[in-house]
């Protein structure tokens, strides 16, 4: 029974608890199990908070019992990567600076979860401060991937993309700085979705570069992404970084999208570029099955942007009040990152900031043309733990070799949705991007959803035991 739980997917096990067919308890009760079995083999908690899980099951299972039913999240398990405050329990952003942060109040995410009534099972592990797309540094550790625990996850949502892969929760919150909830999602052959820029508060997230950040949701279906989007995406008036969009009810927003009238493109120039053979025939082979679903696809020249001034020099700009005082606390790879921005002037920053601002206007250009673009999520396969440990040098150049293909778009702050397309050989998950205009989440959900209804990709579950 604990194993055929914790197989189901947001939608389904919630259709369950308000049949009242499965209690929220008895979720919660098989994620825990399921946790203990599997997590020393993966490393995806950091902390799991298993008695107030249990309270917060216990309660969820008396209001729909009276009939106080909150919608699709309520009675549901999830898990929340450790850069996200949380009242009462650490806080830690996988950093011997924070291991004993204790935040006092929620962040308006977890607010907003916790009001639709979902059950928290604790905090995920993620790549030190988020500064990394490999996951392979932090203070507690590596995260292993579920389909091979030889391989990285990817990062820096590492505990995320590995807890919902693996069935440890039914979805979890990742954030997404330069690729970093959408990199470990292919990686780990899950859904993962940032949103438009500013659609969903960061306040409360522990900062990598704010002009870049997003939040979003982690899951093992398209549907279930729409689900957790419903709850988290809500205007902040105590966020700087919020912005006002049209209200969505994404589920039904995503249910009637016409798929048959998008216009598609890709940009083979860019993001096509030295591919993995296998990434590059699952790629091509899902282009080929949207083509014939929509009105077409075209190829596009885009202007990428390469500067990454604002991103080094934000994180500088959030540790100056940790340094140097726990200088020695950091990783020392994570101290030479963020002491990169040290150099970066005032006036710099300042004109690089107006470029990026110039920027997304500029790709909003593009979608009077098309609707949706799609692109490989990631040019290699996930390297192993080994391979990266055996060259620290060339751990930073690997990183943005597998972010490639993802950062541009939180420069252009697009909303954009990876999702499983295929796997290598040797059984490694591969995922595809889908991109849309700002506030045009319903259409990229739409599109991922009308895919994965004609592929089972998202079906397949890691060879755990």
């Amino acid at each position: 029974m604990s194993a055929d739980l914790v197989a189901l997917d947001i939608s389904s096990a919630s259709q369950l608890v308000q049949k009242r067919t499965v209690s929220p308890v008895e979720l919660t009760e098989a994620c825990l199990k399921r946790i203990e079995q599997l997590d020393r083999q993966l490393n995806s908690f950091i902390t799991v908070t298993a008695d107030s899980a249990l309270r917060e099951a216990r309660q969820a299972e008396t209001e729909i019992s009276q009939g106080a039913w909150k919608g699709p999240l309520h009675g549901i398990p999830l898990a929340i990567k450790d850069l996200v405050e949380t009242a009462g329990f650490k806080t830690t952003a996988a950093s011997a600076v924070l291991k004993d942060f204790v935040p006092a109040q929620d962040a308006p995410i977890v607010q907003r979860l916790k009001a639709a009534g979902a059950v928290l099972l604790g905090k995920l592990n993620l790549h030190e401060f988020a500064y990394g797309g490999s996951g392979m540094i932090g203070h507690f550790g590596v995260v292993k991937n579920p389909w091979n625990t030889a391989h990285i996850t990817g990062g820096s949502s590492s505990g995320s993309a590995a807890a919902v892969a693996a069935g440890l929760c039914y979805g979890a919150m990742g954030t997404d700085t330069a690729g970093s909830i959408r990199l470990p999602a292919a990686f780990c052959g899950i859904v993962g979705l940032k949103p438009s820029y500013g659609l969903v508060s960061t306040r409360g997230v522990i900062p990598l570069s704010f002009s870049h950040d997003h939040a979003g949701p982690m899951t093992r279906s398209v549907t279930d992404a729409a689900l957790m989007l419903q709850v988290i995406a809500s205007y902040d008036s105590q966020d700087i970084c919020s912005q006002k969009f049209p209200a969505v009810h994404f589920p039904a927003a995503m249910e009637e999208k016409k798929i048959s009238d998008l216009r598609l493109a890709t940009s083979r120039e860019f993001f096509w570029k030295d591919l993995d053979p296998e990434i590059e025939k699952a790629a091509e082979d899902a282009v080929a099955l949207l083509a014939g679903l929509t009105a077409g696809v075209r190829d596009l020249t885009l202007p990428v942007p390469a500067d990454r001034t604002v991103f080094v020099c934000e994180p500088y700009a959030y540790h100056l009040k940790y340094l140097p005082d726990h200088a020695h606390d950091y990783h020392p790879e994570t101290l030479r990152r963020i002491s990169a921005g040290t150099d970066v002037t005032a006036s710099n920053y300042i004109e690089k900031h107006q470029q990026m601002q110039r920027l997304r206007r500029q790709i909003l250009e593009i979608f009077e043309e098309i609707d949706l673009l799609i692109t490989p999520a990631c040019p290699v396969l996930p390297p192993t733990i080994a391979e990266l440990e055996a060259a620290p040098d060339q751990l930073r150049p690997t990183e943005l070799v597998m972010l490639r293909n993802t950062r541009p778009f939180n420069v252009w702050g697009l909303p954009t949705i990876s999702i499983p397309c295929g796997f290598s050989h040797s059984g490694l998950p591969i995922g595809l991007q889908i991109t849309g205009a700002p506030g045009e989440e319903a259409a990229v959900l739409a599109m991922a959803r009308a895919y994965e209804e004609q592929t089972d990709w998202h079906t397949r579950k890691p060879p755990l035991s």
